[in-house]
């Protein structure tokens, strides 16, 4: 398993649109993806689990990737962070 914590610089937050992107690159892998704010984690191949998350701007979440192809996603969905949120 990798894992990785990013902070949200998007002033709104993971809003619905940045969110729906974030699954679309997340299914494009076939590792288990999943996102924790505080104490709850969702998958991150769900937009409703990561809506329900409601994370703002400034707060810290955690990726965490596990299985097949799990460095190629991480490096991935981290790139998309960056250049997104």
């Amino acid at each position: 398993m990798k894992e990785f914590k990013y902070v949200i610089k998007d002033k709104d937050g993971m809003h619905a649109r940045p969110a729906g992107l974030f699954v679309k690159e997340a299914s494009l892998y076939p590792c288990t993806v999943s996102i924790c704010r505080g104490d709850k984690e969702v998958d991150a191949k769900r937009i409703l689990g990561i809506m329900g998350l409601g994370i703002k701007s400034g707060e810290e979440i955690t990726i965490k990737v596990e299985g097949e192809k799990e460095e190629e996603a991480m490096e991935a969905l981290r790139k998309f962070l960056e250049e997104n949120l």
